[in-house]
């Protein structure tokens, strides 16, 4: 008996599964994915408009420039460190009194670490009478536009 050899088929794959199960993954990875927008506050500056008291006690400048330096009454410090700032202000307190209030000087351009570390230097110190200095705003100039 002779029996009639086939030609062997070529091998296929269907594709349609895999393309569904991509699919699928794609659909699941969009709707679980979150997008941060990264985004720059643009904040400006306080204004304030007052007449200066006339007998204003002397008081205690803490100046912090752009870079985040400290001077205690325009002397520079030797470091950003808390610790060198508490030091200073325990000196001017001795040397002026704990009734002067303080009166922090920092840049727009200041780092906000350094204005809290500031504070709580103060805090430290037993500091309890602190403004922040402002500047008067420019004639003719809106609130909220430069």
């Amino acid at each position: 008996m002779r029996f009639r050899t086939r030609e062997p088929e070529e091998p296929s794959v269907n594709l349609t599964p895999l393309i569904d199960v991509v699919f699928l993954l794609l659909i699941f990875f969009m709707v679980s994915t979150t997008f941060q927008r990264e985004a720059e506050l643009e904040i400006q500056l306080p204004e304030a408009s007052g007449e200066p008291r006339e007998e204003a006690p002397k008081e205690l400048e803490v100046a912090i420039d752009a870079q985040g330096r400290y001077f205690v009454d325009r002397q520079a410090l030797a470091n950003t460190r808390l610790a060198t700032l508490v030091r200073a202000l325990e000196q001017a307190v001795r040397e002026g009194g704990r009734e002067r209030p303080v009166v922090i000087l920092a840049d727009g351009r200041t780092p906000h670490e350094a204005v809290i570390r500031a504070l709580d230097a103060a805090r430290r110190v037993g500091l309890y009478r602190i403004t922040f200095a402002t500047r008067e705003p420019e004639e003719g100039a809106e609130a909220g536009t430069r």
